[in-house]
């Protein structure tokens, strides 16, 4: 048997040719649409197997080289057709199409959960201190998220005497209409069995999950910056009859802080001086993240200059390179808010002795 052949294809066939070829002949033998017809149900064994080859790029390979590639277990038709049945008026919509009519021969169940599955990650978003982002916290959460029953840990049902399925009453099979046609499948309750020896879950009605509320610890790093996003493993939803919980991630704003402000890692504080604490030089106390800390300002500092202090490790401070930034102080020079006539006569002495034009120095070429 060669399976271009079987599939009416050359052997330059594409991957779309192939996957056509095999759509087309698999709805023309389908043992659903010709029921008792042994010839058709091999015809279409035989191009199940013509598929899996043809349709794997590595078997495919093996195949066009002569290398014998060892067959799979022969495809059961999950939906048989069964035949007409006039005796009663039609039952169900009548399909309009030829897809519509055998769209439940070709297509799983959809919508029923019957096998576990990872639960769904958590998003959530807070905002956070100026300082807890800089320096590092450990921040509770209060978080709402599916966990698992405690009623059936988790399983979406429960032990029971074993009896009858009183969905398919013991058959192993269901059995529906559409119009005059009847099919049939296995039933998905029991499993094809006909008989269950558990019963779902009565408080979280079979998915294994229930509603839970809980703090949860959420570690912000040292120089965390805004729109961050911090993941906590194992803290989303809980996954279906058993399956592993998501992930809990965490978008994080920072606020704004009334005096300090971040420039990359870098903290800075705009610091005000006096004129005569610019002019002579002093030492002053700066605020920094830990208290206060001694500055000498050097004579002769002007507004908007900036010194680091280097040595209070005031900066961010990154968790993963332990890189340490600085506290940077910016200058700002300001008035007293009244002067008396005493101070305002020595600011006038002190232009009368220096009345450089400042500005064209800076605006004008020498």
């Amino acid at each position: 048997m060669n399976f271009y052949s079987l599939l009416g294809l050359p052997e330059t066939a594409s991957e779309a040719d192939i996957e056509r070829a095999y759509r087309r002949l698999a709805r023309r033998y389908h043992p659903g649409v010709n029921p008792g017809d042994r010839l058709a149900e091999q015809m279409y064994q035989q191009i199940q197997a013509a598929y899996r080859v043809l349709a794997d790029a590595e078997r495919r390979r093996a195949y066009d080289r002569g290398t014998r590639v060892a067959p799979e277990a022969p495809v059961q038709a999950s939906v048989a057709f069964e035949g007409f049945d006039f005796s009663t008026p039609a039952e169900g919509p009548l399909a309009a199409t030829f897809s519509e009519l055998f769209a439940d021969v070709f297509r799983h169940a959809a919508g029923t959960v019957n096998a576990p599955a990872r639960g769904a990650d958590l998003e959530l978003a807070i905002r956070i201190s100026f300082l807890d982002a800089i320096c590092g916290s450990d921040v509770p959460i209060s978080i709402t998220r599916q966990d698992r029953c405690v009623s059936c840990r988790g399983q979406g049902h429960v032990a029971r005497h074993e009896a009858a399925c009183p969905v398919c009453q013991g058959e192993g099979m269901r059995r529906w209409a559409r119009g005059h046609m009847v099919f049939s499948r296995a039933c998905d309750v029991c499993a094809g069995q006909g008989r269950l020896a558990s019963t779902p879950c009565r408080v979280c009605r079979g998915t294994g999950t229930g509603v839970r509320h809980e703090v949860v610890t959420l570690h912000i790093p040292s120089g965390t910056d805004s729109n961050a996003r911090l993941a906590v493993p194992g803290r989303g939803h809980a996954g279906p009859l058993g399956g592993g919980p998501g992930d809990l991630y965490v978008t994080v704003d920072v606020a704004p802080h009334p005096h300090f402000r971040r420039e990359g890692r870098d903290v800075v504080v705009t610091v005000p001086l006096l004129v005569h604490e610019a002019a002579l030089g002093a030492a002053i106390e700066v605020p920094t993240l830990n208290g206060w800390a001694l500055m000498q300002i050097p004579a002769g500092t002007g507004s908007g200059q900036r010194f680091r202090l280097r040595d209070h490790r005031l900066g961010v401070e990154a968790e993963a390179s332990r890189a340490v930034a600085d506290l940077v102080v910016e200058t700002e020079i300001v008035l007293p808010p009244q002067l008396d006539d005493r101070s305002r006569e020595l600011l006038e002495e002190f232009g009368r002795l220096n009345h450089e034009d400042v500005r064209r120095q800076r605006f004008e070429p020498s």
